[in-house]
C-alpha cells in the first residue's frame, strides 16, 4: 500500500470517470454489472492520467494491477485517512443527511477549512473518493454515509475512521435491503458502534425517542441538541421560510421549508459550539445557506409556489414533508411519487400514506405502488412524464405544491408545468 499511496501522493486525486478525467489524476478502473473500468485504462492514459489502477493485466508500466480495484481505492483511502490527525465528522440517517453536511460545512466553514462529501457521494465509491481530497490545508472533515443494506457502513467507517458522528435519524427506507426497522435501527447503530470502540463522540438529537433508546443500549460519549429553549415559529404564504427564536430572542432567519429541517440546523450549530464557532458566525451561516438540488426547495412560479423535495422519498420523509404542507396557508396540492425499496412493505406503506391525503384540495399520484393505495379515490400517472403532460393541459394556479417521489420516479420532471 506504500508504493500504491506514494504514486497517489504525485498524482494528487484520483479519478473514475475518463469523462472527468484531469491530466496527471490516478484512473482506478472500477466494475460494475453494466461496465468494466478496464475498458476504459488504455484511454484514460492517452487523456493524460499519470497512472491507473486495474485488474487486468496490461503491458503499460504506468499500470498497477489489483485483483480487485474497488478493494484497492478503500484501502488507499483508508491510509489516506490515517495520514492526518485532525476531526472527522462522520454522518449518516435515514433522511437529511446531505442537508444537514452541508448545514454543519456552512456553520464549521466559518471558521475552518473544510472538506466534505460532494453532492451525495455516500456509498463504498464515493466515500473513499470523498476522503482521498483530504489535504494538508483541511482543518476538519465532514463524511456522508449512506447504507441500504445491513453491514454497508463497516467499509465506509472502516475508511472514513472518523472521531465524530450524528446519525440524522432512523426511518423507514430501503426496507428491502435492510428487511425491517429493527434492520435499519442495526445499519445506522454500526456508526455509534465505531466511535464508541474509538472513544469518539456522538452528536444526538435529545428529542428523538428511537436515537436515546439506540444511545442508552450503548452507553457511550455523547452530545445533545434538541428544541428544549427553541421555538418554532408559524409559517405564512409571505413568510414560508423555517424560523426558529432562540432563548436569547435571537431570530434565525432560514432560506429551507419543512420544521423537519429545524434539528438539522442545532445539530450544525451544536457541532459549531462544540469547535469553537462563534455564534454569531454560526447563525450567520445557516441564514446564508440555501439548499439546492431538489432538496427542500421553495420556488415561486407564475401560477404557484413549489415546495421541491424531489430529490428522494421513504415513508418517514414522506409523512413530515406531507404534515409540513398541511401547516401552509390556502389552497394546497401533494404531488407525490412512489416511495421505492420497501419490499414487503411497499402496499401497507403506501396505502398508509394514501389515507392521510384527503387534508389536501388537490392529489395526483404517480406510480403502480400509489395507484393501488389510492383505489380509484385520486387520479394517478404511470409517469412523471404522463403528470407533466396533464398538468400542462390541466393547469394548477393558486396553490402550494408539494413535489416528492423516489429517485427513480423523476418528479422533478413535473416542475416546468407548475
Amino acid at each position: 500500500m506504500k508504493d500504491l499511496y506514494k504514486i497517489f501522493l504525485k498524482c494528487g486525486s484520483v479519478c473514475t470517470d475518463t469523462r472527468a478525467l484531469k491530466p496527471g489524476q490516478l484512473f482506478v478502473a472500477l466494475k460494475g454489472e453494466n461496465f468494466d473500468g478496464n475498458a476504459f485504462v488504455e484511454k484514460a492514459l492517452e487523456a493524460g492520467a499519470a497512472a491507473a489502477i486495474a485488474s487486468a493485466p496490461f503491458a503499460d508500466e504506468r499500470v498497477i494491477t489489483v485483483p480487485d480495484t474497488l478493494e484497492a481505492l478503500q484501502r488507499l483511502a483508508a491510509y489516506h485517512r490515517q495520514q492526518f490527525r485532525i476531526p472527522v465528522i462522520g454522518l449518516t440517517g435515514t433522511n437529511g443527511k446531505t442537508t444537514t453536511k452541508e448545514l454543519i460545512k456552512a456553520v464549521l466553514g466559518a471558521k475552518y477549512k473544510v472538506t466534505a462529501t460532494e453532492g451525495n457521494l455516500n456509498n463504498d465509491i464515493g466515500v473513499p473518493l470523498s476522503v482521498l481530497k483530504i489535504n494538508a490545508d483541511t482543518q476538519i472533515a465532514i463524511i456522508e454515509m449512506g447504507a441500504s443494506h445491513p453491514e454497508d457502513l463497516k467499509p465506509l467507517l472502516s475508511v472514513a475512521q472518523p472521531t465524530h458522528g450524528l446519525i440524522t435519524n432512523v426511518g423507514k427506507a430501503h426496507l428491502l435491503g435492510f428487511g425491517s426497522f429493527e434492520g435499519v435501527k442495526h445499519a445506522k447503530g454500526l456508526l455509534y458502534d465505531w466511535l464508541k470502540a474509538h472513544d469518539g463522540i456522538a452528536f444526538a438529537n435529545a428529542d428523538d425517542p428511537v436515537l436515546q433508546e439506540m444511545l442508552w443500549d450503548r452507553e457511550m460519549s455523547r452530545i445533545p441538541y434538541g428544541m428544549e429553549g427553541v421555538e418554532l415559529l408559524p409559517t405564512s404564504a409571505s413568510q414560508p421560510f423555517v424560523q426558529l427564536r432562540f432563548a436569547d430572542g435571537y431570530v434565525l432567519k432560514t432560506h429551507l421549508v419543512g420544521a423537519y429541517n429545524a434539528n438539522n440546523m442545532l445539530a450544525a450549530l451544536k457541532i459549531g459550539w462544540l469547535f469553537d464557532v462563534p455564534e454569531k458566525d454560526a447563525r450567520a451561516a445557516i441564514e446564508a445557506y440555501i439548499p439546492s438540488n431538489n432538496r427542500s426547495q421553495l420556488e415561486k412560479t407564475a401560477k404557484n409556489t413549489l415546495i421541491v423535495d424531489a430529490y428522494n422519498a421513504n415513508p418517514s420523509s414522506m409523512a413530515v414533508a406531507l404534515d409540513n404542507l398541511a401547516l401552509c396557508e390556502g389552497r394546497k396540492a401533494a404531488l407525490l411519487g412512489d416511495m421505492r425499496e420497501l419490499g414487503a412493505e411497499s402496499a401497507a406503506e403506501h396505502a398508509r400514506i394514501a389515507a392521510t391525503l384527503d387534508r389536501f384540495d388537490i392529489v395526483y399520484l404517480v406510480g403502480e405502488e400509489f395507484t393501488k393505495a389510492a383505489a380509484g379515490r385520486y387520479k394517478c400517472f404511470a409517469t412523471s412524464q404522463e403528470l407533466a403532460e396533464y398538468l400542462k393541459a390541466n393547469p394548477i394556479e393558486g396553490c402550494t405544491v408539494l413535489v416528492k417521489g423516489s429517485r427513480g420516479i423523476k418528479m422533478e420532471n413535473v416542475i416546468a408545468s407548475l
